[in-house]
């Protein structure tokens, strides 16, 4: 039976319009849902790792430029070095003398030269300080992703050996061992490391802060800290087919020096369907890899287009 030309269009539309139904129930089925935050989420993560990519190279520039000035200060130190020399062969009316004993004037502007060029190496890296009667002082500028913090200063005697006179580091913070490590033998990397500690507890207690501040709706009770900031202990909601479950984690900071959980651990108060566990994982791997409040917009954003979704 042969079909007119009109007949032939109308069952083009017919089958047009059942293949658009079809696709149209693929799409807002449970597996088109599923599949659709799978995309989300692994949106989200390309965009996280991109974000922290970005962070870790502006901190190796700036390792680098650190490190082109310790470069720059150590050919000085050479450099003032074969001045005294220079100065202590030829002595005074061309006599030679011993190249080992330069004069004390000459020593003495070696020093001052050296630790100027220290005080610039440390103000690359947020530390700055000034010389001061019996020594000098200086102070550690904290940030935790662009956003400055505290100040913290250490007042150091350089006679009759390098001490530290009187400081503001908070008592929680191992000042007093990495000074017997570091501060006699090597003031820079005393500096450094005591840098690292600092930024990585504001970078934490930051974090914390920002938790409380804009989540506050998710977090079930109070959120739980000691003073470094090295342990965390809070509840937040988490939702499963419109029903609440209540996840408890546990977030610890082995190494001190860093803003990121060493170890994550995440249980569920009530009795959770197994779709749970994978979710407690994925929040666990977040945990680990982006900054606390980052984490918890990240599961804001999934939440809200899953209800979007019809």
């Amino acid at each position: 039976m042969e079909l007119g030309r009109g007949g032939l269009t109308s069952a083009f539309q017919l089958a047009g319009e059942r293949l658009g139904k079809t696709e149209e129930g693929k799409a807002y089925s449970p597996d088109g849902v599923f599949a659709h935050l799978e995309m989300l989420e692994a949106q989200a993560h390309e965009a996280a790792v991109k974000r922290e990519e970005m962070e870790q190279q502006e901190e190796k520039l700036a390792r680098l430029k650190a490190r082109v000035q310790e470069l720059r200060l150590q050919r000085d130190e050479l450099q003032a070095k074969v001045d005294l020399q220079q100065k202590g062969q030829l002595g005074k009316e061309g006599v030679m003398s011993d190249p080992a004993q330069p004069s004390a004037q000459a020593v003495l502007e070696w020093k001052i030269k050296s630790v100027k060029a220290m005080l610039q190496v440390f103000y690359l890296t947020g530390i700055s300080g000034k010389l001061t009667k019996r020594g000098m002082c200086f102070c550690i500028s904290t940030a935790y992703e662009g956003t400055y913090l505290d100040s913290y200063y250490v007042d150091l005697l350089t006679k009759p050996a390098v001490r530290i006179h009187r400081h503001s580091v908070p008592t929680f913070i191992p000042l007093e061992q990495i000074a017997k490590k570091y501060l006699q033998m090597d003031v820079r990397r005393f500096f450094s490391v005591l840098s690292d500690h600092l930024n990585a507890y504001v970078g934490r207690r930051y974090q914390a802060d920002q938790l409380q501040e804009h989540f506050s709706d998710q977090i079930e009770g109070t959120l739980q800290r000691n003073s470094l900031c090295n342990l965390l202990v809070f509840n937040y909601n988490v939702s499963s087919k419109s029903k609440p479950f209540l996840f408890n984690v546990r977030l610890l900071y082995g190494d001190l020096c860093c803003s990121l959980p060493t170890e994550v651990i995440i249980s569920c108060k009530m009795d959770a369907p197994s779709s749970l566990a994978e979710t407690a994982a994925a929040h666990s791997d977040l945990f680990r890899r982006v900054a606390l409040h980052k984490a918890f917009r990240s599961f804001r954003n999934t939440e809200e287009h899953v209800d979007a979704a019809p």
